[in-house]
């Protein structure tokens, strides 16, 4: 089965994620993959806790995470992909993971960014990047919560 939903949320596994989106997609592990967070004990003791009681986690880097997936290593599981960035989500698909949507969930002001729409805020790399997936025929969204809209994220460019 393997991908069944890839999120951009720089807060990686937090009480949305970790209740209503890994309910919603029926995501039996959850994969984080951010090359900082493989290498803080702080941040893997917090993914730890926050991920849902029964659901299984991986913390990877982004060079594991497409030798992983290629390997097929999760192909039993129902795996909801959380990467902190944009880039680092183009990254995975430009390296051949099966990624067949992305949703660009939660990304913060900083400089250079501009509000695309609440909570949603893009760099001109972060857009490029967007571009690039969506070439590949891969759908983007920008949804904070399932119920919410899920049109393309190209209408918010």
């Amino acid at each position: 089965m393997a991908i069944v939903h890839a999120r951009v949320d720089e807060r990686l596994i937090h009480g949305q994620v970790a209740m209503v989106w890994t309910n919603t997609v029926g995501a039996t592990r959850i994969v984080v993959v951010n090359d900082a967070a493989v290498k803080d004990e702080l941040i893997i003791a917090g993914l730890k806790m926050a991920k849902p009681a029964g659901v299984k986690l991986s913390i990877l880097s982004l060079k594991r995470a497409a030798e992983k997936f290629k390997e097929g290593a999760y192909d039993e599981d129902k795996v909801f992909l959380i990467t902190k960035s944009v880039p680092d989500m183009a990254r995975l698909v430009a390296d051949e993971v099966p990624i067949p949507q992305v949703n660009v969930g939660n990304v913060a002001k900083r400089e250079g960014s501009r509000p695309i729409k609440k909570s949603v805020n893009l760099t001109e790399q972060d857009e490029a990047c967007i571009r690039e997936i969506l070439a590949k025929g891969i759908p983007v969204t920008a949804q904070m919560i399932p119920n919410e809209s899920s049109q393309s994220i190209e209408s918010y460019l």
